[in-house]
Parts: C-alpha cells; sequence; structure tokens
C-alpha cells in the first residue's frame, strides 16, 4: 500500500468522524428549543374513537359532529360550529380533557412558583400578573400549598372566533385545599384541614392562522 493511499483512507477516516459528531450535535434539540407539549392535542389522540355506522368524518364546511362535547342549547354550541368552520379538527370533547390537564398543571405550577412551567401554558398578560403574585410570595418569604381533592365538573360554556383567533371559555368547580405558610413554616392563611370548593371562568385561545397547535390561557376569573 503507497503513502498516497494511507493518507486518502485516514483523510476520509477523520472526515467522517467530523460528520458523525456535526450529525450528533446539530441533529438534537434540547432545552428551550424544543416546542412545549400540546397537552389539548395529547388528550384529543387519547380520547377514544367513535365507533360504528354512526362514526362520520365531517365533508369540506360542515362541522364536525363533535359538537356534542357541549349542549346543543347552551351558548357554546354556536361557538363551537363556527370554530370548527374554521379548523375542522377541533374537537370540543378532547379539548376539554386537555383544559383539565392545564387547569391542574397552572394551579401546582403557580403553588410551587414553577415560572418554566407556567411559561408555556400562559398568554403574555396573563403570565405577567402570575409571575407578579410568585415574586410577592418570594419577597414576603411565603409558601403556598394547593392540592386539588376533586373535580366536580370542567364545562365548555362559550367558544368563537375573534378575528383569526378561537376562544374557548371552560368553567371549573373543584375541590381545593389552599395553605399559605411563611418561612418558618407557621399557618398564615388557610387550613390545612378545610376543602373548598372553587369555581373557575378560564378563556384559552389559539390563532388558527399559526403553525403552533398550542392554546394559552388568556383570561381567568372566578364565580
Amino acid at each position: 500500500m503507497n503513502n498516497d493511499l494511507i493518507l486518502t483512507l485516514i483523510f476520509a477516516a477523520v472526515a467522517a468522524f467530523v460528520l458523525y459528531k456535526l450529525r450528533s450535535v446539530l441533529g438534537r434539540r434540547e432545552g428551550h428549543e424544543q416546542r412545549p407539549p400540546d397537552i389539548f392535542a395529547e388528550a384529543e389522540r387519547s380520547a377514544p374513537a367513535e365507533t360504528g355506522s354512526d362514526a362520520v368524518l365531517p365533508g369540506p364546511g360542515q362541522p364536525s359532529r363533535e359538537t356534542d362535547g357541549a349542549d346543543p342549547e347552551s351558548p357554546a354550541a354556536g361557538g363551537i360550529r363556527e370554530i370548527q368552520a374554521i379548523d375542522r379538527s377541533f374537537d370540543p370533547a378532547g379539548f376539554l380533557e386537555g383544559a383539565k390537564a392545564a387547569f391542574e398543571m397552572i394551579v401546582e405550577a403557580f403553588a410551587r412558583g414553577d415560572r418554566d412551567a407556567l411559561q408555556p401554558l400562559l398568554a403574555p398578560g396573563v403570565f405577567a400578573n402570575f409571575e407578579g403574585a410568585i415574586a410577592e410570595r418570594e419577597k414576603a418569604g411565603e409558601t403556598l400549598e394547593t392540592t386539588i381533592v376533586a373535580f366536580n365538573s370542567a364545562e365548555l360554556t362559550a367558544a368563537g372566533m375573534q378575528g383569526r383567533e378561537a376562544r374557548v371559555t371552560v368553567t371549573f368547580v373543584s375541590e381545593q385545599s389552599n395553605t399559605v405558610k411563611d418561612a418558618d413554616g407557621n399557618l398564615v392563611d388557610g387550613d390545612p384541614a378545610a376543602v373548598e370548593k372553587i369555581t373557575d371562568i378560564w378563556t384559552f385561545a389559539r390563532d388558527t392562522r399559526s403553525r403552533d397547535p398550542n392554546w394559552h390561557l388568556v383570561e381567568t376569573d372566578g364565580a
């Protein structure tokens, strides 16, 4: 084997190694480069599919039969059809399951002051309000402990399009235990043994023209 052939083989081996390292680095996405998980889509995928002869797919311009996810007589029904006219994949039953999961994640993340978990789920204005409350709590040296004991109900109570944005309002009724403690662990507010029924009215929104499938919490209210 002559020297030229040996050098050629060496250079080929080096080039192959460099390409392998580049692929191993550039082909991997980490940290904030990854898109946050779409819990609404996950819930829709995990929901049981319709079976039997009555299961039909909506034709062009037709709303899905999943409008039954809300009471046909409720104010939300017309809004759901309005959303489905723009986004035929919208499934109110699957959305509701995702909204319940989001509710638990947001309530628990707020209690532990987890800004990184909250930010992908909240619109900027709502996140600013949540972050401000967390900062005040931290400044006072207080901690919030929240336990969702039970979900009494979660209902789609309003829906519709606002320009290119789909908006869905869900009324959650849950039983929660909430206590606030100071830096020494002393109880400041609440009763660990008490369970309170709480009604939260949350509105989620998504830009129907965006490639981002995620819904974000854009408004909160309480009854």
